[in-house]
Formats: C-alpha cells, sequence, structure tokens
C-alpha cells in the first residue's frame, strides 16, 4: 500500500503541458497532412476522377424531424378523442426540465415572440437591440406595438450577438437588448447579461434554435426576463409547428397570456377573461404531443448530434483555413440545428470560397456559397409608414463578411459513419490540390 504521499499526482509543470499539447498538436498535423498527402495521388472529380462521397441516397442523412410509431399512435388517439390537455400537460414538463417559473405555449414562435414584445409594455419608440442575422420574427412584430429595432452586428465567426457592437448604439430610448442563440450556439449571455444590468437594461432571448443548449450549466432560455423557443418542423424541438414562451416574472406572463389567450387570463388580466386582448394564439394540441414526444428524447439526441459532428469537423479543422461556428468556451454546451456552419479563411486556404465550394460539389458534398438573409436590407424597415419611429440603417461588416465566407455543412440527423469518413475525404482530397484550385 502506498502512502499519501507517494500517491499523489506531482502537478505538472507548464513547459511540460505546452510540451504535451505541443505534440498532440503535431500529430494533429502530421496525420491531416499524411492523408492530404495521399489524396493528392487521386484526381479530382472536377477533373474526371472519382466520387469521394458514394453513400447512395445521402439525404436521408440529414431528414428531418424524425417521427416514429408512438407520435403515429399520439395523432391517432387525439383523433378519436380530442382534447386540449397536451398544452397543459407540455407547459408543466416544459417548467420542470428546464427549471423556469412560468411558460406560455403558442401556436408558433413568431407569436412567442409577439406576446413577448406585448408583455414588455414599453411605451411608443423604445428601442430593442436585435441582430439583423436574423429570421424576421425577431423584429417585425415589434412594430405592432410601437417598438424599433436597433441592428446590432454579429461576430462573424459565431453568426451572435456582438456586445462590443451594441456598446456603440446604446441610446437614451433603448430599453432592451435581444440576443439570438444562432443554429444552436449559445450567445454569451453572462458578458450580456452583466452590461444590460449596468445600463439598466431588459434582456431577453431568441432561443428559437437551442432547445437545450447551456452556458454555465444553466439552458438558454432563461438567462434573460423572457425568452422564447418555436417547434417548428425544421428545429430542434419539432412539432412541426408551434412555440413557447418563458418568463421569470409573472406579471409578463398574465401579459402575455391576456394577450394571445382568451380563456386563460389571470392576476391583473383576469377582467378580460371571455374576451382576451384581441387575437387568439392557442397552440394545437396535437402539435403540443408532439413536442411533448419530442422532449423526452432531446438532451441524448442533441447530444448524440453534437458527438457526431465533433467526429467531423475534429478532423477536417486541421486543414489550413477552414473555420467553425464556435467560442471555444468550455463552459459552453452548444447543439447542433439545421447546418454544421463552416467558415473558409481564403488566404490562409489558399482558394476562394466559390473554388472550395465547386470542387466539393463536385465530389459528392452538400454545401454552398451560402448567404443568409439580413433583415435591416429588406424594404420594410425603410419604409415610415410601417414604423412609430423608422429604423437606423447602419453598415454591419460582420453580417456581410459571414455571409462572405460562410460554408455549410447538412446536420447528420442519425448515425453515418460512412457519410462521415467519406466527407472528410473529400476535404482532404480538395483541399490537397488546393495550389492548383487557387489559381483557376
Amino acid at each position: 500500500m502506498q502512502d499519501k504521499a507517494s500517491s499523489k499526482p506531482s502537478k505538472p509543470t507548464r513547459r511540460a503541458f505546452l510540451k504535451s499539447t505541443g505534440a498532440v498538436a503535431a500529430g494533429l498535423s502530421l496525420a491531416s497532412a499524411s492523408r492530404a498527402q495521399d489524396a493528392k495521388v487521386e484526381t479530382l472529380a472536377l477533373d474526371g476522377g472519382p466520387k469521394a462521397v458514394t453513400v447512395p441516397s445521402p439525404g436521408k442523412a440529414w431528414q428531418w424531424p424524425l417521427y416514429g410509431k408512438e407520435e403515429e399512435e399520439a395523432m391517432v388517439q387525439l383523433v378519436r378523442d380530442p382534447s386540449y390537455t397536451p398544452i397543459d400537460a407540455l407547459e408543466s414538463e416544459w417548467r420542470k426540465h428546464f427549471g423556469v417559473p412560468h411558460c406560455k405555449a403558442h401556436c408558433n414562435g413568431t407569436a412567442a415572440l409577439t406576446s413577448m414584445f406585448f408583455a414588455l409594455d414599453l411605451p411608443p419608440g423604445s428601442e430593442i437591440m436585435v441582430p439583423s442575422y436574423t429570421f424576421f420574427a425577431t423584429i417585425v412584430p415589434m412594430r405592432l406595438f410601437g417598438l424599433v429595432p436597433v441592428f446590432v452586428d454579429i461576430n462573424p465567426q459565431t453568426l451572435n450577438f456582438d456586445l462590443e457592437d451594441a456598446k456603440k448604439r446604446l441610446t437614451k430610448d433603448t430599453k432592451a437588448v435581444l440576443p439570438v442563440h444562432w443554429i444552436g450556439l449559445p450567445s454569451e449571455m453572462d458578458n450580456i447579461c452583466d452590461w444590460a444590468k449596468e445600463k439598466g437594461l431588459i434582456v431577453l432571448e431568441d432561443a428559437c434554435h437551442a432547445h437545450g443548449a447551456k452556458l454555465k450549466d444553466k439552458y438558454t432560455g432563461s438567462w434573460g426576463r423572457m425568452g422564447a423557443f418555436s417547434f417548428q418542423g425544421s428545429k430542434p424541438l419539432p412539432a412541426i409547428e408551434g412555440g413557447m414562451g418563458v418568463y421569470q416574472e409573472k406579471n409578463d406572463f398574465d401579459r402575455a397570456t391576456a394577450y394571445g389567450n382568451y380563456d386563460r387570463c389571470a392576476g391583473e388580466y383576469a377582467q378580460y377573461a371571455g374576451s382576451g386582448l384581441g387575437v387568439k394564439l392557442r397552440m394545437h394540441p396535437m402539435a403540443a404531443q408532439l413536442a411533448r414526444l419530442q422532449l423526452k428524447v432531446l438532451e441524448p439526441r442533441n447530444a448524440a448530434g453534437v458527438k457526431q459532428t465533433r467526429s467531423l469537423n475534429d478532423r477536417i479543422l486541421q486543414l489550413p483555413g477552414l473555420l467553425e461556428q464556435t467560442y471555444n468556451r468550455p463552459d459552453m454546451q452548444r447543439l447542433y440545428y439545421s447546418s454544421n456552419m463552416l467558415f473558409i479563411d481564403e488566404k490562409k486556404a489558399g482558394m476562394t470560397r466559390e473554388a472550395a465550394v465547386k470542387a466539393l460539389q463536385a465530389e459528392g458534398v452538400n454545401t454552398s456559397n451560402h448567404g443568409y438573409t439580413l433583415q435591416h436590407k429588406l424594404p420594410l424597415y425603410s419604409q415610415a409608414q410601417w414604423w412609430h419611429h423608422l429604423p437606423v440603417i447602419p453598415e454591419l461588416p460582420g453580417s456581410d463578411k459571414a455571409n462572405q465566407w460562410a460554408m455549410p455543412l447538412p446536420y447528420f440527423t442519425s448515425e453515418q459513419p460512412e457519410l462521415v469518413e467519406q466527407y472528410a475525404k473529400a476535404f482532404e482530397k480538395v483541399w490537397a490540390h488546393r495550389e492548383k484550385l487557387g489559381k483557376v
């Protein structure tokens, strides 16, 4: 038996740590270089060589949503015995799963966001900071209540809210900030919340892409005073259609509920029971039941998706000039949704995005010269008749940069080891010929 002194591990020195990590990095680099060297003997598919991706019907790999017998039987049961009880059940299970005090199911994510803006009860002309790099529903419903979007840039590698840019756009009329957790990557809510508290701003969240993502072991959607989720059919928790609003304060919950649920008015809004406040945003019970069943498998499904995506990305990111959507924060637990977003630094890669995409597509890789619609460039935001105060249209170089170097891959929604291997080989093959492609 060893004594305590001899069994205690020695603390590694910084020099030893750097030496060991350097060896690992060197090993990865050599392995990548070796694979790239092997790929050189293969002719590009562009030049008549064999395709790297040969798995038949690869589209099944990113099929979504994934429903099975349990979902089918649940829908049949609701047809035979119609009921609204799945809505109450979903709300109860959501509160328990995510540890939030109040939530309200809505007919879609847009309705959840609209109800959130109504719940704010801010005077017309109040500004809300929001990225332009988002779906219209994060912004357009503001105009119904006289609220004004202040367009904030994004970090072009994370695709999320750029706090430093927001600081430059603060005015006396700014009342709230609304970050978006883009395709499963949480925004840096700790830093955003600290700044908002300092400036007396309300924090809201668009978590429509981030069901189950965490920062510092705290779920997205629960950092701000209110948050919104979507259950549209492509989302991480798909119910074909639907949404959820999350509220930390009961008065926000009561106000949002009264806006869209005439039969659930409570608190100071109880007087409006039977009439509500003019709209009906109730979730369909079939969608609620689908959401309940998807919630049961959300966490293991997210984890499996992350594991498989890492098996591809950790290999191909050794290639020069290839980057991914990340903060590189160990206290951040992301998920993947819709796309595995990559970026190409053309200078470091030695070829243009267009050349890389063309070569990868020829190899059978599903990728593109990606460009996302920027809200601030759409006509609606420059037409005064739609706004209490016309939004300012800024220059957002980070958002433009994202559209200049993004190169998405599909998110594989089931186990695809053969396809992952073939995608990796396709990238290594194209990068082995990057000197030639860079001259085209």
